[in-house]
């Protein structure tokens, strides 16, 4: 073989081991470089809440544990009068739990509010079978164990355990919770 065959047959075989390696190498250039960092992190819409704290040892004598019963808990806290906000918060628990259709009956939901007296009526007939308690040391608690990153005002769910599990953050699509929701469920034998 001549000079100019070996190198070209040396190209040949640079080139194919190229259109191999070549997309693996950029591959795991970019994964380990950070450019899919999102993705790497998992696909949760909400935040998991580590290290996992369960109510039962923190808040003893809190009135949640007489409503967890092996089910699992969306909770949503605000201490003041239910306004707007409020209003839309407490529908979007509701669509979260019909859109689990089969699998709603794991869960229930829970509106702890402050001393501000509630429109019962309303409540009874928007929003049937919700939970309502004022328990001040449960949302003190509750605010604390909120990622510091994420606003205020969102979802908290616990687990049948009476484990708290994940925050969702006030503006989260109905949608998006669901399915942070159903992995959950899917994964879980308990409740």
């Amino acid at each position: 073989m001549s000079e100019p065959q070996g190198k070209s047959a040396r190209l040949l075989l640079v080139l194919i081991a190229l259109v191999f390696f070549g997309p693996l190498i950029v591959a795991a250039w970019m994964y380990y470089g950070g450019h899919f960092a999102g993705l790497r992190d998992g696909s949760n819409h909400g935040a998991l809440l580590e290290p996992i704290v369960n109510l039962g040892d923190e808040l003893p004598q809190s009135v949640i544990h007489d409503h967890i019963a092996g089910q699992w808990l969306l909770v949503y806290a605000d201490s003041g009068e239910c306004g707007e906000p409020c209003r839309r918060a407490l529908f979007t628990s509701r669509q979260s739990r019909t859109m689990l259709g089969k699998e709603m009956e794991r869960m229930s939901r829970v509106f702890l509010h402050g001393e501000t007296p509630l429109d019962t009526v309303s409540l009874a007939t928007e929003h049937p079978q919700l939970i309502t308690i004022e328990d001040a040391s449960l949302a003190d608690f509750l605010d604390i164990k909120r990622p510091t990153e994420l606003p205020p005002g969102g979802y908290y769910l616990i687990d049948p355990l009476g484990n708290l599990v994940m925050y969702f953050r006030p503006d989260i699509v109905p949608s998006d919770m669901v399915d942070d929701i159903r992995h959950l469920l899917r994964l879980s034998r308990i409740g």
